[in-house]
């Protein structure tokens, strides 16, 4: 489990393919210092399992599920990724509960600047799209960021200055790939919602909850 609360900087030295998969080599030395083998990092908002290190470099595997479904196969030497250590006990919830299981890719748009901050759309399928409200929370990237508005096929946010220094966010450029995890409590609303409107004895709930404008259709 992870916040979507970005903690730095890593920056891509290999991506070798292997049989089902490929291994991604990721700099990172103030990660490097405390990960060990098993530990969980979300790379670019992507659940990974450190599989090695040597210095300040990690190593992950990606199955072929990671590299269909996030942007991480098409990563290159140099490029920089979001890194995020997974949440501890302890720690503070500062952004929302993100899982690290990318839902699909999507595509940024356009981006406007409004003064210091900085509005970007980003076009998304469906599988996203459903799940996102005004003023709810989505991962793109792994950043945990606020819905400003859901359009026709896309989504629009406003990234305020140290998000825009301190994240991948800052230089994505329109038509740059991203990876979209919408909030996981809005699947299991959904997924309840759908489940108590096929089930008879769910109907006196979701008559009630109709007749009160809380659900439509």
């Amino acid at each position: 489990m992870f916040t979507g609360l970005v903690r730095g900087f890593g920056e891509v030295v290999s991506l070798a393919p292997k049989p089902g998969g490929a291994v991604l080599g990721v700099k990172a030395e103030a990660f490097a210092a405390e990960a060990a083998p098993g530990d969980s990092i979300a790379v670019n908002g992507a659940c990974l399992t450190v599989t090695g290190k040597k210095g300040g470099v990690l190593a992950f595997d990606l199955s072929g599920e990671t590299l269909k479904s996030t942007i991480l196969g098409g990563l290159k030497p140099g490029e920089k990724v979001n890194l995020e250590p997974a949440l501890r006990a302890s720690d503070q919830l500062g952004g929302h509960m993100v899982t690290g299981h990318v839902d699909a890719t999507g595509r940024v748009r356009s981006r406007q600047q409004m003064g210091e901050t900085v509005k970007i759309t980003i076009e998304a399928p469906p599988l996203v799209l459903d799940y996102l409200v005004p003023k709810g929370s989505v991962a793109v990237d792994g950043i945990s960021l606020t819905v400003v508005e859901v359009l026709a096929g896309a989504f629009t946010i406003v990234i305020i200055p140290h998000t825009l220094a301190n994240t991948t966010i800052g230089f994505k450029a329109p038509g740059a790939a991203v990876n979209l995890e919408s909030d996981i409590i809005g699947k299991y609303v959904a997924k309840f919602v759908a489940r108590q409107g096929k089930d008879s004895s769910g109907g006196l709930l979701m008559k009630a909850l109709g007749e009160a404008g809380f659900i439509k259709g």
